[in-house]
């Protein structure tokens, strides 16, 4: 009876510091903590921008607003930014690198602006279309609860 009775005593204490040791190793006190190297990263991210420059150079210029003329470059570009945010141990996207993309951006893509967008009417048949078939299906369905409401027996 003695030792069940001190067992339960050291139960409560025996539980709170496993709980403890299993909160240590959840919450990462053995992990090191990496600092953003951003002088790392401000050193290789124009290496992204070489690259990228080099890869529009066989863009005509003409076409640099058609995204589908360079996606493929400009993921790289992407993924290459990220990468080297991550090998300085700073996170991906960061205003380091927003800023860097963003002078990219200025440089190649400043006059792709939409002001000029002109917006036409579908042709009459398809906007007759898109407009009767809304009205005929309210029209429809009024007409199908009407008939429900005067047709009490079929509801019981």
């Amino acid at each position: 009876m003695e030792a069940s009775d001190r067992c339960r005593r050291h139960l409560p204490v025996l539980l709170l510091w496993v709980n403890g040791l299993m909160m240590l190793g959840l919450a990462g006190v053995h992990q090191q903590i990496n600092l953003c190297n951003e002088s790392l990263m401000l050193e290789k991210l124009p290496v992204c921008g070489k690259f990228f420059e080099g890869m529009m150079k066989k863009v005509d210029s003409k076409k640099w607003c058609n995204l589908t003329e360079f996606i493929m470059y400009y993921n790289n570009f992407t993924q290459c930014t990220e990468r080297e945010a991550n090998n300085a141990s700073c996170f991906w996207p960061n205003p380091l690198a927003e800023r860097f993309i963003t002078g990219i951006h200025k440089q190649y893509f400043s006059n792709c602006t939409l002001d000029n967008v002109h917006w036409e009417d579908p042709p009459d048949e398809i906007l007759v279309t898109l407009i009767l078939i809304p009205v005929i299906l309210t029209c429809a369905m009024i007409m199908l609860v009407v008939w429900c409401s005067k047709r009490s027996d079929i509801l019981v």
